[in-house]
């Protein structure tokens, strides 16, 4: 399988040969559990010591003749702090338990149950990153997952020259409107919008599309921070198949001698 490299006025200046993995088979099923194996939630919970801080001796005993005692006060056997104290007689307040003020919250949220890993074997992993590699050229995917666009005719995958990283944001732009179009430009530009509903008040009042994705060599840098970047040495199956497979990508010729030494 060939591709042409593009420069910065996006003309091809020469073809090369692509590594294998652009022809393996696309295996969506191994993509899945690879995805769903990889997700991550924010750990949460109250501070280990809240409803602690206070001064409560412990439950209150209930002995006769015994200092300290709530024997016949009928009181229950909770944990208290006092406020004051007149002879053997004492102003208590219920602490520490959950049906007291100020108290700890009854079974809260733990950080040991948020830290759990599903292990993934390293075969399936590598199948999974080679099959969301493949779908990125992959007219069939592509179409797939940009649905709204009508005739996609572009020769894939975009291959680029390594100086199209330095160019600016505008000229970058332009670059790009040359080398896509104007349909799939849009889809490429991250593009935030405030959520309709409820998310706005619980933590996710926007959201924005994937966008494109850059795979860069180890030592290329971009100045642009309007698209996703990752390097060929730790890209992986979540970057290719974010929403889905058949991501917009632009690999630099760099990237691509690099993902084969890797996916050897």
């Amino acid at each position: 399988m060939k591709s042409k490299v593009l420069d910065i006025n996006g003309q091809a200046t020469k073809t090369i040969e692509l590594p294998k993995f652009f022809e393996s088979e696309i295996r969506g099923d191994i993509v899945a559990k690879v995805l769903e194996a990889k997700k991550r939630q924010q750990p949460y919970s109250p501070s280990p010591v809240a409803g602690k801080q206070h001064a409560a001796k412990g439950k209150i005993v209930h002995k006769r003749h015994a200092w300290r005692s709530g024997y016949g006060g009928g009181q229950s056997r909770v944990p208290r702090k006092i406020f004051s104290q007149k002879g053997t007689k004492f102003d208590w307040a219920a602490a520490e338990v959950p049906n007291a003020r100020g108290g700890m919250r009854a079974h809260p949220p733990k950080i040991l149950h948020f830290l759990k890993e599903l292990k993934i074997n390293k075969k399936e992993n590598k199948i999974a990153l080679e099959s969301a590699l493949s779908a990125t050229a992959n007219k069939k995917f592509i179409e797939k997952k940009y649905e709204r666009i009508e005739n996609f005719n572009k020769e894939i995958p975009f291959v680029v020259d390594a100086e199209i990283l330095n160019l600016k944001t505008k000229p970058f732009f332009e670059f790009l409107k040359k080398i896509l179009g104007e349909e799939l430009f849009s889809v490429a530009v991250i593009k935030k919008s405030i959520r309709s509903g409820k998310g706005k008040l619980r933590g996710r009042k926007y959201k924005s599309n994937a966008g494109l994705l850059i795979v860069t060599g180890e030592k290329e840098k971009i100045k642009i921070n309007n698209f996703d970047v990752a390097q060929a040495k730790t890209l992986n199956t979540t970057d290719l198949a974010k929403g889905g497979l058949g991501r917009l990508t632009i690999y630099t010729e760099k990237s691509l001698s690099e993902l084969g030494e890797r996916l050897k």
